[in-house]
């Protein structure tokens, strides 16, 4: 009943973004944007007119026809309260965005208001008292304002924010993977109960290799016979999850392309999960070696010394996790970003004809990052539950000098 209920909200979603998405073309240049009544108050307001002020003049660049590389990047790398799909010129040069937009979940001073991010048209104008700020290099949020157009301040003096809770592209693309992974695995469990004591056969073969591969190279090595049982369903759920999420970031097209695991509060959730379960599951033993340390000369026992060094490591272990898997996955999506921005880059600077020359090779290059991207997506999910059924195999283990 709860899978039904799950898939059921999921498709719900889908549909309702897919009805709104016509109402996301909107012109790119759109004028709305009242910046001419912003004010400019020394009362805590210098972080805002700094973000307002890069704004514009990635605005003038834009509109002298100048290619902001930075912005395209990490636009592309970052969360977004809208779903952007590309950008295209009208018959009189004027450049629209198509995007899908996604509900924005606002809470201020206790009220609570709902709508489609397509009202902002794309941060050219407001909605309800708010505003959509930043994006690109600059980080978007949402922020109050007036009736004339003046960004509200609280008792501060810092410009007041409501409290965000929208879906955006992140938790969208979570959710997409989510459903699109328990398809997957019921695809996989009818195939069993059709094909009993048979051969397993086109997706019901590759979900049990992965699944034995987990079991028989991962969390059984790493847990013990006698305690993986018990930590193998989460384990294959965190392989499955971040595996799959790394090969559809790889995808460059809806539903596809967000960077999931490469935004650092996916990570931190997932790196939470694991030392919450590592700790609560540790064993006697597993708290007396960290204060009690065997092996340790005993001035440094009196000198609290690797008690210390052994705590800070509890704390360390899930940060690893988090900032590996985080810095990889960005570091990748950069990487192929960058050869195709050289593109406009060099056609900008010099001409086209070089543009295009230079274009073969960054495409070369391009296609070669994203098929190691590929091998990097699996050897991140295989690192980060590995190490994860290490730490909780290091907890519930007897260690060997009680033998």
């Amino acid at each position: 009943m709860k899978l039904k209920s799950v898939l059921l909200f999921a498709l719900v979603l889908g549909f309702g973004t897919a009805t709104y998405a016509q109402k996301s073309v909107e012109l790119a240049t759109d004028e709305n944007f009242p910046r001419e009544n912003v004010a400019v108050d020394s009362l805590g307001f210098d972080e805002y007119y700094a973000a307002e002020a890069a704004v514009e003049d990635v605005d003038e660049a834009e509109a002298e026809g100048d290619f902001n590389p930075g912005s395209t990047i990490i636009g592309h790398v970052t969360d977004a309260h809208s779903w952007h799909m590309f950008d295209y010129y009208s018959k009189d040069g004027s450049e629209h965005a198509v995007a899908i937009p996604l509900p924005i979940i606002l809470v201020n001073d206790g009220h609570l208001d709902i709508f489609m991010s397509s009202k902002f048209h794309h941060g050219h104008a407001d909605y309800k008292g708010y505003r959509l700020i930043g994006g690109g290099i600059e980080k978007e949020e949402i922020i109050c304002v007036d009736e004339d157009g003046q960004p509200i301040l609280d008792d501060e003096g810092n410009v007041k924010k409501p409290l965000d809770l929208s879906i955006t592209k992140v938790p969208a693309a979570i959710m997409i993977a989510v459903v699109l992974l328990i398809v997957l695995i019921m695809v996989a469990k009818n195939g069993y109960k059709k094909r009993v004591n048979q051969a397993p056969k086109g997706v019901q073969s590759l979900v049990e290799m992965l699944v034995v591969f987990v079991r028989d190279s991962i969390v059984r090595p790493m847990i013990g016979e006698k305690h993986y049982e018990k930590y193998l369903p989460y384990l294959l759920t965190l392989f499955f999850f971040i595996f799959f999420c790394n090969c559809l970031g790889l995808i460059p097209f809806f539903p596809a392309g967000a960077n999931v695991t490469g935004n650092l509060a996916v990570t931190a959730t997932l790196a939470v999960i694991t030392f919450l379960i590592t700790n609560l599951s540790g064993n006697r033993h597993y708290w007396v070696d960290i204060f009690n340390t065997p092996g340790v000369p005993a001035w440094l026992k009196i000198f609290p010394l690797m008690p210390i060094v052994e705590l800070v490591g509890v704390f360390t272990k899930p940060i690893v996790l988090m900032i590996r898997l985080f810095a990889n996955m960005t570091a990748g999506h950069i990487v192929i970003l960058g050869f195709v921005v050289i593109i406009f880059i060099i056609s900008n600077t010099l001409s086209m004809g070089v543009g295009g020359g230079v274009a073969v090779i960054s495409v070369i290059f391009s296609v070669f990052i994203s098929v190691l991207e590929c091998l990097v997506a699996y050897i991140q999910a295989f690192v980060f539950t590995m190490l994860s059924a290490l730490y909780i195999g290091m907890a519930v283990s007897e260690p060997a000098h009680e033998h």
